[in-house]
C-alpha cells in the first residue's frame, strides 16, 4: 500500500531551513514509531472480532472479502494474517488458505497460566473510579445478556468483564496481550458454549468480585479471581477433554 505521507526531495530543503527540517524529521520519525501500521489496524480489527465472538473456530477467512470490507489491500491482509498466526490465532494451509484457529486441550493451562498473572495483579493493586465503573458496567451488560437468554451476548459481556480488570494497570501493553488472551478463550469457549448454561455460572462470580472491588477489599477481590480462574479452567478442561492431566 501506498504511504499517505508525502516524501519531500532533499534539494527542496534550504540550509537556512535545514536545521528546522531536520527537527521535523525526527518528529516526524518518532510519530511514525508510536502510530499503528494499517497491517496491524487490521490484525487488531480481526482479532477483536474473534475476542467477541463473530469468528469461529475453522472459519475460512478470505483476502479478497477482509480487504474489502475494511477498505484496504490484499497484501495489507496478509501481513495481518502473519501477524495473527504469530500468535496462533489463525492458521495457514498450503493451497486452502487461512482459518480461524482451533486451540488444542494442551493451550489451556498456558492460557490460564497468563491470565492469572495479569488479571489477578491488576484486581489487587486496584484502580480509578472510572476502571471500577468499567468492571461494574461489563457486570451489568451480563446481566442484562442473561435476561435476554442471549449466549453470545453473554460471552462478549464475560470478555468485557476480563478486559476491564486488567485495563485498570493503566498499561496499553498488558491491554494488548490480554486482548491476544480474550481472542483465544473465545475459541476455546465456543466449544464450551455448546452448554448453553455455561456463562451464567459464572454471574455470581463476577458480581462478588466487583462488590468486593467496589468496597475497596482488593485482596479479597482478587482471591476470589484466583478460585473462579482456578474453576474455569477445570471446567474448560473438562470440556477439551483435559481433564485430570495437569
Amino acid at each position: 500500500m501506498a504511504s499517505s505521507e508525502p516524501i519531500v526531495p532533499s534539494s527542496s530543503v534550504s540550509p537556512r531551513g535545514s536545521a528546522n527540517h531536520a527537527a521535523t524529521r525526527t518528529a516526524a520519525g518518532r510519530l511514525r514509531v508510536a502510530v499503528p501500521s494499517v497491517a496491524e489496524r487490521v490484525a487488531d480489527e480481526l482479532r477483536l472480532q474473534l475476542a467477541e465472538g463473530a469468528l469461529l473456530p475453522g472459519t475460512r477467512l478470505t483476502e479478497s472479502t477482509i480487504a474489502e470490507d475494511l477498505g484496504v489491500s490484499r497484501n495489507t491482509v496478509r501481513e495481518a494474517f502473519v501477524e495473527l498466526a504469530s500468535e496462533r490465532l489463525v492458521v495457514r494451509h498450503p493451497n486452502r488458505g487461512v482459518f480461524v484457529a482451533s486451540l488444542e486441550a494442551g493451550d489451556v493451562h498456558d492460557v490460564y497460566t497468563v491470565r492469572r498473572a495479569i488479571e489477578v495483579s491488576a484486581l489487587r493493586a486496584g484502580g480509578s473510579p472510572e476502571d471500577v465503573a468499567a468492571v461494574r458496567a461489563a457486570v451489568e451488560e451480563g446481566k442484562r445478556a442473561a435476561a435476554a437468554s442471549d449466549d453470545e451476548a453473554l460471552g462478549t459481556a464475560n470478555q468485557h468483564f476480563h478486559g476491564a480488570i486488567v485495563a485498570m494497570a493503566g498499561s496499553p501493553r498488558l491491554n494488548s496481550i490480554m486482548g491476544q488472551v480474550l481472542a483465544e478463550m473465545r475459541l476455546f469457549f465456543h466449544k464450551a458454549t455448546v452448554d448453553a448454561q455455561f456463562y451464567q455460572h459464572y454471574l455470581p462470580d463476577n458480581e462478588a468480585i466487583c462488590l468486593a472491588l467496589e468496597a475497596g477489599e482488593l485482596d479479597r477481590a482478587a482471591d476470589l479471581l484466583q478460585a473462579y480462574l482456578d474453576r474455569s479452567e477445570d471446567n474448560l478442561s473438562e470440556v477439551h477433554g483435559e481433564a485430570g492431566t495437569d
